[in-house]
């Protein structure tokens, strides 16, 4: 069952379907992304695009996000119903490895218009920082409540092993 953020109202939706993933390195850090425009942490992942395939769009947005090859493990491990703003977004989130890190991601337009940065952490200290952040939008609000439940989902599933 999908967690649902926010709430449909009687107005027009687009309907939009996106992918997040939680990525591990040899560590077993994650690696988030801090919108330092909105003040916010989010997982890498994005859109997909038409009927795109969840893996190559989740492969593809991660290394958008970090400049990171990664790959994808198995099914879905929690999905979002979001309402917001006209958009009716249905997020999956999936579980993944660290393939190679190339670095520094490219300087795209949208990454230097929100500030965005990545960094490897541990996912108790991911947690914390996404918890303590105070979004400035309710865009990152939304943003936070989702990939916040994605992270406490994988942080149950992986205590509970």
């Amino acid at each position: 069952m999908a967690k649902v953020i926010g709430f449909k109202e009687n107005v027009p939706y687009t309907d939009r379907q996106a992918v997040r993933i939680i990525v591990t390195n040899q560590k077993e850090e994650i690696v988030i992304v801090f919108a330092q425009n909105g003040n916010y942490y989010k997982l890498p992942g994005g859109g997909i695009e038409g009927d795109e395939d969840h893996r190559v769009a989740v492969e593809r947005e991660a290394t958008r996000a970090t400049s990171c090859t990664v790959t994808m493990e198995g099914e879905s491990m929690a999905t979002t119903e979001e309402w917001r703003d006209g958009l009716h977004q249905t997020s999956y989130c999936y579980r993944g490895r660290l393939m190679k890190d190339d670095g520094i991601p490219e300087s795209k337009e949208d990454r230097l218009i929100d500030g965005l940065m990545h960094e490897w952490i541990a996912l108790d200290d991911a947690l914390k920082k996404m918890k303590a952040s105070h979004p400035t939008s309710q865009l990152g609000q939304y943003i936070k409540e989702r990939d916040l439940y994605f992270l406490e989902r994988y942080a149950g599933a992986r205590d509970s092993l």
